[in-house]
């Protein structure tokens, strides 16, 4: 097995788009990002690519990436690698798909525990819903969003380049430096702030989409994501000043519209538990919600 790096894009990419996924977790960008935190290492044998994390306490696999007509033999790998790697720690399947939820089931040598996992449910929206913003329930999205639009009549939406990066990264340390302030034993901040520097510095590489609101030509608002299969876009990071009304509104709308109008559904993954963002997701009425599974031996 060998260690994540930005090289291995191109493997990745090609095992996600060989099939429909709706994880928002299985897009390389979303591994990159996570990799130091999670110790990602990875494997391909028989045409499956083959993903484990570990940490201190549990040795993981994520859900194997292939053939369905695969999966069964790639359950018996895991099992193998897992003994012999796991050592002292627990081992578990994690976050994966129902689908893959399903092979555990019916898997006839060994018995698991499967377990939904709520908070890392994705949340998924039509696309039109979140640039249109009609009808009764979305009525307080739009008041928001008008409130913005006549304060700051001239802010103004652009795509992110290579030139405006610089000013993205400032937004982002003042948001971080904020949110510390109240969160300071929260280590999942500091290593979020050092994934999105990483994938400023592989922008065009990573072949990402991003948009930022300008207000006083500086920016108040960044966000970035990407395709996650043929009808549907995820969105990885959005950012804003919290102490302006709308904003979050506001680069959510344009983004979507300028970036992703094309897309049937908007994949803005999950609420991680924190109840405030829960309520933030469920109040854009998500049109389903993608489930995920942990499972460990019975």
């Amino acid at each position: 097995m060998q260690k994540l790096t930005c090289t291995d894009k191109p493997t990745f990419d090609k095992f996600f788009g060989a099939s429909y996924y709706e994880n928002s977790g299985y897009t390389f960008t979303n591994f990159f990002m996570w990799r130091k935190m999670r110790d990602y290492h990875w494997a391909i044998e028989d045409d499956v690519l083959y993903i484990f994390s570990s940490d201190e306490e549990i040795f993981a696999a994520w859900q194997p990436i292939g053939a369905q007509d695969k999966m069964q033999d790639a359950i018996t790998k895991i099992l193998r690698v897992a003994e012999e790697m796991r050592g002292d720690r627990k081992f578990m399947f994690v976050v994966v798909e129902k689908i893959f939820a399903d092979e555990l089931a019916r898997y006839p040598h060994a018995k698991f525990n499967i377990t939904a996992e709520r908070d890392r449910f994705d949340y998924v929206y039509l696309a039109q819903d979140l640039i249109n913003l009609s009808g009764r329930k979305f009525h307080g999205k739009k008041n928001h969003l008008n409130a913005f639009r006549k304060e700051y009549p001239d802010a103004r939406y652009v795509p992110i380049t290579e030139e405006i990066i610089p000013q993205c990264r400032e937004e982002l340390n003042v948001w971080y430096e904020t949110h510390r302030r109240t969160n300071p034993d929260n280590e999942f901040i500091c290593y979020e702030q050092a994934a999105i520097h990483e994938i400023f510095d592989h922008f065009d590489g990573f072949k990402v989409k991003g948009g930022a609101i300008l207000i006083n030509d500086k920016v108040a608002a960044f966000t970035f994501g990407e395709r996650l299969n043929s009808d549907t876009a995820v969105i990885h990071v959005e950012k804003a000043d919290p102490n302006i009304r709308g904003i979050y509104v506001a680069i959510n709308q344009n983004f979507v519209e300028h970036e992703w109008a094309d897309m049937i559904y908007i994949n803005r993954e999950e609420d991680m538990g924190v109840d405030g963002l829960r309520q933030a997701k469920e109040s854009y009425k998500p049109v389903k919600l993608i489930e995920k599974f942990n499972a460990t031996l019975a």
